[in-house]
């Protein structure tokens, strides 16, 4: 991470350690507090301007808590939006800390306002993460190195699967990946399968994707931990299908075209485009729903979450802001 940072322009990088590896819902508790308390000694150290954080994930809600304590104004990108698991619940929290928002959709903005937020501190920008999906989208000569993988050639067509925990069910992670272990099994399509990020319940699925790894030599399924940004879009871009239940279905997916079959709650509520077909953790409607895709082939570029220049417009409006002597953002 830190050299991508770097590849961006960015000189001065300060690492916080603060992820406990412990399984269990305390681990996500605490790991919150720990990065409250770091993130804390660096904003004092560095004296911000502005924090800008991101999204819902434990880090996010710790830069959050640090700043607004601080009486430090507190930037939030791709609030108001709804979602299953704990993550809807803290965006919405951070949302009501932040000062500033920068939604990526406009009922993400309306939903804002209905919460309190004043209109005049939310700008409708897009998400960020659209700006590099069509950079790939527009490239026609980027084309996915499957060497660069490992890869499992040949294929003329392949799945990709993301599948992550479910923190609010976690009794149910070890069956939802043998359900999606044996519609995938059963499709035989050639499939490149990304580990899970760091949620709790993650272990589960780490330890049983290690568990079918030592058990079965199947050619067809790839398993990979990660890839650069640009990689990664692009594996995605020439994916026949993405399966799973990773916001990648409902954001990048459908700027790409990509047909979706999304899978059990993670995702619920959230806006999604033509090109998902939201379905329950049963093997065969899985099947079912991933050979309607494959038949259904490519969809149009939906631009529900940005049109590629999120990012500009962010800058553009952190550089015009103005902080007043009481911290207050005008603008």
């Amino acid at each position: 991470m830190p050299k991508l940072i770097r590849q961006d322009g960015f000189r001065q990088i300060i690492k916080v350690s603060n992820l406990l590896e412990n399984e269990n819902p305390t681990t996500a508790a605490k790991t919150t507090g720990l990065g409250i308390i770091e993130l804390a000694s660096v904003f004092e150290n560095i004296r911000p301007d502005i924090v800008v954080t991101i999204a819902d994930r434990y880090e996010t809600m710790s830069a959050a808590i640090a700043a607004s304590f601080m009486n430090i104004p507190l930037a939030h990108v791709q609030g108001g939006e709804v979602t299953g698991n704990i993550d809807e619940k803290v965006r919405h929290a951070v949302s009501k800390l932040a000062d500033v928002h920068f939604v990526a959709t406009a009922a993400a903005r309306n939903r804002l306002i209905s919460m309190g937020e004043t209109p005049e501190t939310i700008w409708h920008t897009g998400c960020p993460s659209i700006d590099l999906a069509i950079q790939v989208k527009n490239n026609t000569s980027m084309h996915f190195d499957y060497e660069s993988c490992r890869s499992i050639l040949p294929a003329s067509q392949y799945l990709v699967v993301m599948q992550h925990p479910v923190t609010t069910e976690n009794g149910f992670t070890k069956n939802q990946f043998c359900s999606l272990l044996s519609a995938i099994e059963a499709l035989n399509v050639p499939t490149f399968w990304f580990t899970p990020n760091a949620d709790y319940g993650a272990a589960q699925i780490f330890k049983e994707i290690q568990r079918y790894s030592e058990k079965s030599k199947n050619p067809k399924i790839h398993f990979l931990r990660n890839l650069y940004p640009e990689a990664f879009l692009r594996l995605i871009k020439h994916c026949a299908c993405l399966v799973g239940n990773s916001s990648t279905g409902i954001r990048e997916a459908s700027l790409l075209g990509i047909p979706v079959v999304n899978i059990g709650s993670r995702q619920d509520g959230r806006e999604r485009s033509y090109n998902v077909l939201d379905i329950d953790f049963d093997p065969d409607a899985i099947i079912d729903a991933v050979e309607s895709q494959l038949n259904h082939g490519p969809y149009e570029s939906s631009f529900l979450y940005g049109d590629g220049n999120a990012g500009i417009q962010i800058a553009d409006l952190l550089a015009r802001m103005k902080l007043s002597v009481n911290k207050q953002i005008t603008y």
